[in-house]
């Protein structure tokens, strides 16, 4: 499939059939999201990938599920037949910047400007999200309601931080985002060239 056409066909998807995913699609998918850009190439993002029908429950829970269900979607985040829980560690980063290729003259660690690892995992997540339409498939995204209790779920050793969950499967008819009647900003509004607004 053509990029232009992956971009068409991306959309946060909130429901899906009880058709199964292949596991070789999973594995490309997340071989792409390790593809992702990183400070440094720490690399400091892991993922985990839930498919057992009980423990996709319980991340659903962790992740809010009920809230979703009352606003009258479907229960996609147990329904989907694959979730990844896209997951970054901060100390990775802290320990990359601590090599003597990345060490300050002083011998310090560099002052983080912007939290990177934040930014990688971003970047990893949307290339899952690109590559499940590259694979037909259809994926959502939801951040976990309940942090701990999804950290406790997966076993994760400390350092690790769950950013969120994208869900994964072959689309159903689902209902759309409301928050999508705001329509896109206008390009002017987004893009600027040189400088922010009007050179006056």
């Amino acid at each position: 499939m053509e990029f232009s056409e992956i971009l068409k066909h991306r959309r946060m998807v909130r429901n899906y059939t009880d058709q199964p995913v292949e596991r070789a699609a999973v594995e490309r998918i997340l071989d792409a999201a390790r593809r992702a850009p990183s400070a440094g190439f720490t690399q400091g993002q892991s993922f985990v990938v839930v498919t057992a029908a009980e423990r996709r429950k319980a991340v659903a829970v962790a992740c809010g599920e009920a809230v979703y269900v009352d606003k009258d979607f479907d229960p996609w985040i147990s329904k989907a037949p694959v979730q990844i829980v896209a997951c970054t560690s901060e100390a990775a980063y802290h320990r990359r910047y601590q090599e003597p290729d990345k060490i300050n003259e002083d011998g310090s660690e560099i002052e983080w400007p912007v939290p990177y690892w934040h930014f990688d995992i971003g970047a990893a997540v949307m290339l899952i999200l690109l590559g499940a339409v590259n694979e037909g498939l259809a994926a959502g995204f939801t951040g976990p309601w309940d942090q701990d209790r999804l950290r406790e779920l997966l076993a994760l050793p400390a350092e690790v931080i769950p950013v969120g969950v994208v869900t994964l499967g072959h689309p159903a008819p689902d209902r759309r985002s409301p928050s999508l009647k705001r329509g896109r900003r206008p390009w002017d509004e987004v893009v600027h060239w040189e400088q922010w607004g009007d050179a006056g």
